[in-house]
C-alpha cells in the first residue's frame, strides 16, 4: 500500500472541511464521490452513514442545521497527523457572528482511514467539545 503523503492529506483535509459547507447539491455530490469510496462509512455518536447516499444525507442535514443559517463556519484546527493510511484532524464549528465570532462552539476528532487512492474508507468523528446548550 502506498503511504499517503502530508501534501496528499492536506489536500484531502481541505476538501473534507469544505464539503461540510457546500451549499450546492450537485457540487456536494461530486465532492462526496471524490472524497469517499462508494462503500465508505462514517461513524458518529453510535450512528453510521454508509455509501455515497448516506454521506449525502448526512452532509445535507449538517449543512441545514449548522451552516445554512450563517450561525457557524466549519473549520479545522490546522493540526493534522498522518500515519500510513490514517489521518487525524480536529474539525470545528466556529461562531460566524455575534459576540463569540471566531470562537469554537463544537469540536470533534476525526480519524480518516484512506484507501490507496486517498479516498475515505472509514470516517470516525468523536466529539471532544459538545455544542453549548441552547
Amino acid at each position: 500500500m502506498p503511504q499517503t503523503t502530508v501534501t496528499d492529506v492536506d489536500r484531502i483535509v481541505q476538501r473534507y472541511v469544505a464539503v461540510w459547507s457546500e451549499p450546492d447539491v450537485p457540487a456536494r455530490k461530486r465532492a462526496v464521490a471524490e472524497l469517499w469510496t462508494p462503500d465508505g462509512v462514517e461513524f458518529i455518536e453510535g450512528t453510521q452513514f454508509r455509501g455515497h447516499e448516506g454521506m449525502l444525507e448526512r452532509l445535507a442535514e449538517a449543512y441545514g442545521l449548522f451552516v445554512a443559517s450563517g450561525e457557524y463556519h466549519v473549520t479545522h484546527d490546522d493540526h493534522v497527523t498522518v500515519h500510513d493510511d490514517v489521518a487525524m484532524l480536529t474539525i470545528q464549528l466556529t461562531y460566524a457572528t455575534g459576540p463569540h465570532l471566531g470562537e469554537v462552539a463544537w469540536a470533534a476528532r476525526v480519524f480518516l482511514v484512506l484507501d490507496d487512492d486517498g479516498r475515505i474508507v472509514q470516517d470516525y468523528q468523536l466529539t471532544v467539545q459538545p455544542l453549548p446548550d441552547a
